[in-house]
């Protein structure tokens, strides 16, 4: 069941006004919004560690929603979403993909970030025929190197910025330089432009069960991303603390015909701090 019947609402191209809607199955309810005119293939965002859908950058969302539908959601047990959070990134993209069932897509275009990213690697590689286009920004392969020490850092850096009275990605996402500072800023910021129906914040369990799910894909046994045979767009930025630089290069190296985009002096959040040039060049990779 669903209560998504859209065809007498005007069109929303701003993410800060989505509706927020629901459907549920498998007896979990998930929320997600929409925006950008229906029909054609889907974008569906998938969000990073801790994060609801609030964390998307509007200034990310909104240049695609020009032209093409988006959805953004929650997993299972974060923000809006009922049920409880899985601690394999595997269970994580089963769920996305009951959620993109229930929708009622057959062929969509993935967006993600970091933890989303390797949730859309999991979801692509068991679902070949689901996914038309990748974009995996500021994440890692399973197995790859020092993915298991995002727990340790991420701790060190809430525990930095609890300190200083900030927010955490200023630390995790930005470097803390004459130009990263300052765009950590804007983009919490940003953030806060949606007023109407926000998501609460994750809990502190459901938290933890997220960095042990990274913890296991980054001890697992790397998967053949041979397999992915998507159009497949990989970027970050230069100085990336969280999901080190040197793994959207080993991704880059493995998915065959990948494009890479490395943003310079630019943490995690590399795409967020060039939002204005990362913004064109997406809108441009996921045009039909």
């Amino acid at each position: 069941m669903s209560n998504t019947d859209t065809s007498n609402e005007p069109l929303v191209t701003s993410h800060t006004k989505a509706p927020a809607r629901t459907i549920t199955t498998g007896g979990v309810t998930y929320a997600y919004r929409e925006l950008g005119p229906a029909g054609g293939i889907p974008v569906v965002f998938f969000v990073h560690l801790a994060a609801t859908m609030d964390n998307w950058d509007p200034r990310i969302i909104d240049p695609i929603a020009k032209n093409r539908h988006v959805i953004t959601f929650d997993q299972p047990g974060v923000g809006a979403s009922t049920g409880q959070v899985p601690d394999s990134i595997e269970t994580m993209a089963d769920d996305a993909y009951t959620f993109i069932q229930a929708l009622g897509f057959d062929k969509i275009d993935v967006f993600s970030f970091s933890m989303g990213g390797m949730i859309a690697q999991d979801l692509a590689l068991k679902h070949p025929g689901l996914v038309r286009k990748l974009v995996l920004t500021g994440t890692g392969p399973r197995g790859g190197k020092d993915i298991d020490k995002v727990v340790g850092t991420t701790y060190r850096d809430i525990l930095r910025a609890t300190l200083t009275r900030s927010d955490p990605k200023e630390f995790l996402f930005f470097n803390r330089s004459a130009t990263g500072k300052p765009a950590a800023k804007a983009f919490i910021k940003r953030l806060q432009e949606r007023t109407i129906d926000r998501d609460k914040p994750i809990s502190t369990k459901a938290f933890q069960t997220q960095l042990k799910a990274i913890r296991k894909f980054g001890r697992s046994a790397p998967s053949d991303l041979s397999k992915l045979t998507q159009p497949t767009l990989i970027a970050n930025g230069d100085n990336d603390r969280m999901v080190p630089s040197v793994l959207s290069e080993d991704l880059h190296r493995r998915i065959k015909g990948s494009k890479l985009i490395i943003y310079p002096d630019a943490g995690h959040g590399g795409i967020f701090q060039f939002h204005a040039k990362f913004a064109p060049a997406v809108v441009d990779f996921l045009a039909n």
